[in-house]
């Protein structure tokens, strides 16, 4: 391989390029030798450069200096302008102007305002004129009565005259302005003037400061072009025009004589230069030079190799019939010019070795994308879509992939049996292929090469379907409709994982394509096996989240239950990918209340989900002891760290890691709504008309830390209020964090009069992710309230007495409300809940009726003790009051409040026919 070097010196006898180095001069050099030196110096490539530089700076400054003085007096005539414009204008606007004209003597009332407004806004004149032009102020009263001098007629139409003239005080520039009386009429003038020195004082201050900056730059620009030349006289060796000319002539012969290609080119991709040996390899048109690398007719890989800039060693490039080797360089090292320099060598000898690298490097990037591209969810479909569009079209012009259907229910197929298959995924250059559709169930028929493929396992080349008769027996008019559409080759590979026989995909060529060969058969046989791994991973997996989601979704609630105090709607989604631990619940409580549950157990698949049901079960009943939210969740908050506790200890176990949960319970007689959440997102609450807002709602550690109390909110619930709990899940993934979700919630909110059912419609449309990573619940609530018409109360004295007087109310209660033949029953047990409260509690003591789904008869005292219910021997004279609430009553028992505690009954609602 030829080898050169360039060199920036002259040529010597030896070949090499130097320049000759003179002796030092004597040390008594004369001042005619050093005149002599700089002279030459000037006559060098750097001192012209610096004569025109400093020439070329003095001009720069010099027009800069000029036009700034220039602009400082255009500057100051148009503040002359519009000054003395705005004053005459504000003059003539002024209180009482046009009365004073058409006073008797306008220059006694005109002439002092005059010079005060003069004083004040700075203007050297502010003058007064009649139509006539006649003054009847001014500085100098000598003056009043004498004829304007200017300019002034076209203000008698409307208009505004400014004139730049030579007065008495210099050059000025004055304004004439008209006064309108009330009807638009022009009955007056008003003139101000400034002269242009009042103005421009500023820049004629600012000169010396100018023409200092002037100097200075000329001095810094002075002495960076003399650098600049120095730096360019070092590098140029001090060499004239004509020096450096013969220099170029021996370096354009060393290059065209060498037998290695040579390309220069330029930053912007431009070539600059190409020797004889490159224009011969490249086969490069006569006026290359100068232009793009991509337009000089090369292969597109060779151009963009060379237009990239980037460094290359040796690297193999086809072009043509030529394999050449190829290295760049940079040229922009040590402060060179940007761009490259090239090399090029004639290696075609070995172009059959390359073809086979070639090749080879195909099939490895061929496997290693399909191992990247395939399998990158758990999802049959999805990887079965992934394998058909990575062939296409890098292996095949179509991919068809078929599956049993019992892989796509996650299940194992049945070995030895060559069943239908269900079509998984099409994928082609065009969309208009004959194949069967995504969908469509394709029965195997016996004795062809895709039935025989199948029982063995072995993949099948058939390089010609035009000459092979055997795969035509599977569907002959399909087939031939395929032939038509000009599929010329197929290549068949069965699909198996782990002994299993999953599916079959099928590589399809068509018109132009080469066919297939026995390479390809190899490699689609790999990408099969790779891609048969992914959907039998994603089979097992679809298997275990389908009983993940069953599981989920039978410890879940079936059906909301009915109570009048809420209109409820709800949704679930399980997670894409893994189901988690989600859940809500609605839960009926006595007093016409309701419970709303919502939680999230951490952690994904069917521990989460069992785990979920073992907290939803123990929601359940905790509820019917009628706890306070805070205390509930203290509660649950014991058992979850219990349950981890019992999972840690056990070999096989999986700890709970926590929980979060949000409980609330809304009281429609009080619109009182007690919320407290344990590591939840707050609810959010939907007025009446419309706003939505996040309450505040203490937040509690999640469920399972231990040790750390949790505190309720109350909320007083306006009727027709919604009140919207969720999971994060909704408002939270890996695309958005959780104060954009909660904002998408609060717009989707935002609208009202809809029902929990549309509600729950739009929430889901607008922050429903296509794949949700994360189960989601919501819970969609709207209030009602129990009209006064429902409730009856009456307070109670501590006196036995009084049970009488209370049995007589309630009586008259029931009649009004149509229930009087319940009237006897709820006598009887507000008789014995009453007489309990007067005799073992303290007061106050209040009893009330609501009208509900049900007739609920609440005895409530100040006392904390709680009754027991006995069982009286037949000869005991006590002990049978409890006994008979429960006996007469559907339900009882008692709830505690802060203030004591409430026994409570409830009846089934009896109407006469």
């Amino acid at each position: 391989m030829a080898r050169f070097k360039v060199s920036s010196s002259a040529a010597s006898p030896t070949g090499r390029f130097r320049r000759s180095r003179r002796a030092p001069p004597p040390a008594d050099r004369t001042p005619s030798k050093s005149r002599s030196r700089l002279f030459r110096g000037f006559r060098s490539v750097a001192g012209q450069v610096f004569a025109l530089q400093v020439l070329v700076v003095v001009l720069l400054v010099v027009a800069a200096v000029l036009a700034l003085v220039l602009e400082g007096q255009r500057d100051s005539t148009r503040e002359a302008r519009n000054r003395s414009v705005a004053v005459a204008q504000t003059f003539a606007n002024s209180p009482g102007m046009v009365a004073a004209l058409a006073s008797p003597d306008p220059t006694a009332i005109l002439q002092p305002r005059a010079l005060a407004a003069q004083q004040a806004s700075g203007v050297d004149f502010i003058v007064v004129l009649n139509t006539d032009g006649i003054r009847y102020t001014h500085p100098n009263p000598a003056r009043i009565g004498q004829k304007f001098v200017g300019t002034f007629e076209p203000a008698l139409h409307g208009e505004v005259v400014t004139q730049q003239l030579t007065g008495t005080i210099g050059p000025l520039v004055q304004a004439v302005v008209p006064v309108y009386d009330t009807n638009g009429k022009v009955v007056g003038l008003v003139s101000a003037g400034i002269t242009i020195s009042k103005v421009s004082g500023v820049v004629d201050h600012q000169l010396p400061l100018v023409f200092g900056a002037a100097a200075v730059a000329l001095a810094l620009a002075t002495v960076g072009t003399a650098l600049a030349s120095r730096r360019l006289l070092h590098q140029t060796h001090g060499l004239g025009p004509a020096e450096m000319t013969r220099m170029y002539e021996h370096h354009d012969a060393v290059l065209h004589a060498v037998r290695e290609g040579v390309l220069i080119i330029g930053g912007n991709g431009r070539l600059l230069l190409a020797n004889d040996e490159a224009r011969r390899l490249l086969d490069l048109p006569a006026d290359a030079e100068g232009r793009p690398v991509t337009e000089l007719g090369l292969d597109r890989e060779a151009a963009d190799q060379l237009a990239s800039g980037e460094v290359i060693n040796d690297e193999v490039l086809l072009t043509g019939e030529r394999l050449l080797v190829v290295n760049t360089r940079p040229t922009d090292r040590d402060g060179g010019p940007d761009g490259i320099v090239a090399t090029l060598r004639d290696s075609t000898e070995l172009h059959a070795v390359s073809d086979k690298a070639q090749a080879a490097r195909k099939r490895l990037k061929l496997l290693y994308d399909a191992t990247v591209a395939i399998g990158t969810t758990f999802d049959v479909m999805r990887t079965a879509e992934e394998l058909a569009s990575f062939a296409v079209p890098r292996f095949a012009d179509y991919v068809t992939v078929d599956l049993a259907p019992a892989v796509l229910r996650g299940e194992e197929p049945p070995p030895g049996e060559g069943g239908p298959m269900q079509r998984a995924a099409v994928s082609g250059v065009r969309q208009d292929a004959p194949f069967y559709p995504v969908g469509e169930e394709i029965t195997i028929t016996p004795a062809t090469p895709l039935a025989w493929s199948l029982d063995t396992g072995h993949a099948m080349l058939d390089p010609d379907l035009r000459s092979s008769t055997g795969w035509l027996a599977q569907d002959p008019e399909r087939a031939g409709q395929v032939l038509a559409y000009g599929v010329h080759s197929v290549v068949r590979v069965p699909l198996r994982a782990r002994g299993v026989l999953l599916g079959m995909v099928r590589f399809w060529r068509a018109d132009p394509s080469v066919r297939f060969d026995e390479d390809d058969l190899s490699i689609g046989e790999e990408v099969a096996a790779r891609a048969a791994l992914s959907i039998d991973n994603a089979r097992r997996y679809t298997r275990e989240h389908a009983m993940a989601v069953t599981l989920q979704r039978s410890l879940l609630p079936h059906g909301l239950p009915e109570q009048s105090a809420l209109e409820v709607a709800s949704r679930y989604l399980p997670a894409q990918a893994d189901v988690s631990g989600d859940w809500f619940d609605v839960i009926p409580l006595p007093g016409a209340r309701v419970a709303l549950v919502v939680g999230d157990v951490v952690g994904h698949g069917l521990h989460a989900a069992a785990t979920m049901g073992r907290l939803r079960t123990a929601v359940l009943n905790f509820a019917t002891l009628d706890l306070p939210p805070d205390e509930l969740l203290g509660h649950l908050d014991e058992l979850v760290s219990r349950l981890d506790q019992d999972q840690t200890a056990s070999a096989n176990g999986d700890a709970v890691t926590g929980a979060s949960c949000l409980y609330a319970i809304y009281d429609p007689v009080s619109r009182l709504c007690t919320v407290a959440r344990a590591g939840h997102p707050p609810p959010a609450l939907v007025h009446p008309d419309g706003t939505v807002e996040f309450p505040d709602v203490p937040a509690g550690p999640p469920l399972g830390l231990g040790g750390l109390p949790f505190s309720a909110a109350e909320l007083l619930l306006p009727e027709d209020s919604t009140l919207v709990l969720y999971t994060d899940g909704l408002v939270e993934d890996r695309e958005r964090d959780i104060d954009e979700g909660l904002a998408l919630l609060g717009r989707a909110l935002r609208q009202p009069g809809r029902a929990p059912e549309e509600i729950c419609d739009a929430v889901f449309d607008a922050l429903l992710p296509a794949r949700p990573t994360d189960d989601i619940a919501l819970l969609v609530a709207r209030t009602r309230v129990l009209g006064e018409d429902q409730v009856a109360h009456w307070d109670v004295p501590s006196d036995s007495a009084a049970v009488g007087e209370v049995r007589a109310a309630v009586s008259r209660q029931l009649t009004e409300w149509g229930l009087a033949e319940m009237a006897f029953v709820t006598e009887l047990i507000l008789s014995e809940l009453v007489t309990n409260a007067i005799r073992y509690a303290t007061e106050p003591i209040q009893v009330r009726l609501l009208r509900d789904r049900t007739l609920i008869c609440e005895v409530s005292d100040s006392s904390s003790t709680s009754p027991h219910l006995r069982y009286a021997a037949s000869m005991d004279e006590g002990g049978r009051g409890l006994f008979l609430v429960a006996q007469f009553a559907v339900r009882w028992g008692t709830r505690h409040t802060a203030n004591g505690k409430v026994i409570w009954a409830e009846q089934v609602l009896e109407y006469p026919e």
